[in-house]
């Protein structure tokens, strides 16, 4: 993780600002609007509020499909069916209703028309036809629950025909919407000024009736309902909240009310109007859809009410539509008011606030973290504040959510292209100028140090890791140098790849040899483990680069690995103006005389009891020899690792003990059993056979007495 200083925390502060100003600005305001449809789409998905539609206290008669495929009404014009709409209106008043609304207009009647009928128009025809119609109208508005709808426009005004108006007098509001400039419902109106006055919009007039209020402008300006203060981002305005996505609204079909009240059956009506405010809307499939807050989640056209009199027509299983019909807008804002539950939105400075402060936390973070680690705490935190804002839009509180995401995610790349620019020069620097010359874990402690490397070193525990291939030189004089170049390349890679992927820290290459440790500088506990893995694999390795590589065919390179560990001195050493961070020690001299040894017991990795030892028992191990290496007084037992532990094979495991028998009988001078021994492995075991020809002669010609069991070697 890199240190940040003032000058960092002071480019965060500024990018921050930066980024919460551009997104919250009045050109990026759509944004604030897609907020609320990813949390009413997040709320569905993650929360999936289902409420019971019989607790509603809304209800929308619906004239849908069914009415207009179902007779009197089918294949009839909409200005005749007034008299069944006066009859059913009638029944849901007699049935409890607090108030009905129209959701519908009837801007004419069939009286009105001049369509030529015999001598006269089709209109003086019909006259009287609307009679029975506008009483019920007269009746139902003198009691107080009947409300007319309207639109409102200075072009295209749409009323009820003039007969209507005076039937309901004054009781008609104005279904008018407010969109947003992606022409979405978000926010409904609460009122409008009609002669300078503020009148209600229907749905709120509709509630009002319903709560026995009215309602009225607090001293905070905020709009009153029978006590509910109405929370109003935008002035004027109530923000939808579909919590139950249209299916918590019971939708009755008119043409199933209509049979009913030539049923006669008033105790249905009671039982689905009592206590109820009633809705009576087109709900069609291409008729006054309303693009909403749920076009995310998709929105639902209310749920079936209960049947009276006519079967359930066979339909597909009701499905989530992008847009819903526009009688379930006015019907959310009714139940957001009866219940108290409009979405509360946090004004401009609340949000700037918000959306500057998460973007300053993800800059801070870009500026601690590499790009990749940035990006994931960028997606985790987003993930979090996710969660937090559905939890408060349960609790019907929008916190901002786009414009922090995309803020902070502004604020992530702008901080990265401050850090390559101007704040990690000198890293970089520090990187490029070392990386050939310095362990990435050296690099890494120096650039979190701030400081240049210089001499010094320190004692530390390691396992030293010394390999040279077999007859290199006389296969060298047989290839071009290009081949040479490319077959060193290749097999320098492969080795150097494993033994970094274990841990180990490539010291330097001398020629085809490699030095490497395990240990430092990166602190390993497991550092004789890993090396031995690390050994095995590039023997594995070294024999698949035979079996397949180009560059190998033909030349069945075979090498020595030796390993030791112990004590030794790792660090900056060399001159004043040019050192390499390398190891100095004898454990660093014995690893390199059992790469060594390795050729005088026909093996391809030999370790040192230290290292044998520090491994524990993750791996099948047989004892070698003991031998005396050139430089050193003191012997020094062998091992050779076979395989992970329980992972030998059958022949390694019969070998092994085969040959550590012999090896017993050859330490207590019992030189013909010893030979017997060997020679059962001695077929397919370089060691073994060469210690049965030793113990043979021995057998024949015993050592003296002093003779003890060591292997000194003459050469390197």
């Amino acid at each position: 993780m890199r240190r940040i200083g003032g000058r960092d925390i002071f480019a965060a502060m500024l990018i921050a600002l930066l980024a919460g100003a551009i997104f919250t600005s009045p050109p990026l305001q759509t944004l604030q609007g897609l907020s609320l449809d990813i949390l009413t789409a997040l709320r569905a998905k993650l929360v999936g509020e289902r409420r019971d539609p019989a607790t509603s206290p809304v209800v929308v008669v619906a004239i849908d499909g069914e009415t207009y495929d179902t007779p009197p009404f089918k294949g009839s014009p909409t200005q005749t069916w007034t008299r069944e709409i006066g009859r059913v209106l009638g029944s849901i008043s007699e049935g409890g209703a607090k108030v009905i609304g129209y959701d519908v207009i009837f801007p004419s009647s069939i009286e009105q028309s001049e369509i030529p009928f015999g001598e006269g128009p089709l209109g003086a025809r019909m006259r009287g036809f609307d009679r029975d119609y506008l009483i019920a109208l007269r009746q139902l508005s003198d009691s107080g629950k009947l409300v007319l709808g309207e639109i409102l426009s200075h072009d295209h005004p749409e009323r009820p025909y003039r007969a209507q108006q005076l039937a309901v007098r004054t009781n008609i509001r104005a279904l008018n919407v407010h969109t947003d400039a992606d022409d979405v419902i978000r926010r409904m109106p609460l009122s409008f000024s009609i002669d300078g006055k503020p009148v209600p919009a229907m749905a709120v007039e509709l509630a009002a009736r319903a709560l026995g209020a009215k309602p009225e402008i607090a001293p905070s300006g905020a709009t009153e309902l029978s006590g509910y203060a109405i929370p109003s981002a935008v002035p004027n305005t109530l923000t939808l909240n579909f919590r139950g996505l249209g299916r918590d609204v019971p939708t009755f079909s008119f043409a199933d009310l209509r049979a009913c009240v030539e049923k006669g059956d008033r105790d249905f009506f009671r039982r689905a109007f009592d206590g109820k405010v009633v809705l009576l809307g087109s709900v069609l499939n291409f008729d006054d859809r309303k693009l909403t807050s749920m076009r995310l989640s998709g929105g639902y056209d209310g749920t079936p009410g209960a049947r009276c009199a006519l079967p359930a027509p066979e339909r597909a299983a009701q499905r989530a539509r992008s847009a819903v019909a526009g009688v379930f807008v006015h019907a959310t804002v009714v139940r957001n008011l009866i219940e108290r539950d409009a979405v509360t939105e946090l004004g401009f400075p609340a949000r700037s606030i918000l959306t500057v402060a998460f973007a300053l936390v993800i800059a801070c973070v870009a500026c601690m973290l590499a790009p990749g680690g940035a990006l994931m705490a960028w997606l985790g935190l987003t993930a979090v504040y996710a969660a937090i804002a559905v939890g408060a839009f349960v609790h019907a509180l929008a916190l901002p959510l786009t414009e922090p995401a995309l803020a902070s995610l502004a604020a992530l790349a702008m901080m990265i292209g401050y850090r390559f620019v101007l704040a990690d020069r000198d890293e970089r620097f520090l990187r490029q100028s070392f990386a050939f010359y310095l362990a990435p874990e050296v690099i890494d402690t120096m650039v979190a140090s701030g400081k240049m490397p210089a001499l010094g070193g320190e004692m530390r525990n390691v396992t030293m890791f010394f390999s040279d291939l077999s007859g290199f030189s006389s296969i060298a004089e047989t290839m071009t140098p290009g081949e040479l170049v490319t077959l060193m390349n290749e097999y320098l890679s492969a080795m150097t790849d494993i033994i970094e992927a274990h841990g180990g820290y490539v010291d330097k290459y001398i020629g085809d040899s490699i030095v490497a440790m395990f240990g430092a500088p990166a602190d390993d506990p497991a550092h004789a483990r890993n090396a031995v893995r690390a050994a095995l694999k590039c023997h594995q390795k070294l024999a698949e680069l035979n079996a397949s590589h180009p560059a190998f065919a033909g030349h069945g390179l075979s090498h020595r690995i030796g390993l030791n560990s112990g004590e030794a001195v790792v660090g900056n050493i060399g001159s004043r103006r040019r050192f390499n961070y390398t190891v100095m020690s004898d454990t660093v001299n014995v690893a390199s005389r059992l790469e060594g040894a390795n050729k005088y017991y026909a093996t391809a990795i030999m370790a040192s009891e230290t290292t044998m030892a520090q491994t524990g028992d993750k791996f099948a191990w047989r004892e070698l020899d003991a031998i005396r290496v050139q430089g050193r007084g003191e012997a020094i037992r062998v091992f050779e690792p076979m395989a992970e532990q329980g992972a030998e094979s059958d022949l390694q495991a019969k070998v092994a003990a085969a040959y550590a028998e012999g090896l017993a009988c050859w330490r207590a001078r019992n030189f013909a059993t010893a030979a017997e021994a060997f020679e059962k492995v001695a077929s397919i075991d370089p060691v073994s056979s060469m210690f049965a020809k030793r113990a043979r002669a021995f057998a024949t010609n015993p050592p003296p007495p002093e003779w003890t069991p060591v292997n000194t070697l003459e050469g390197k």
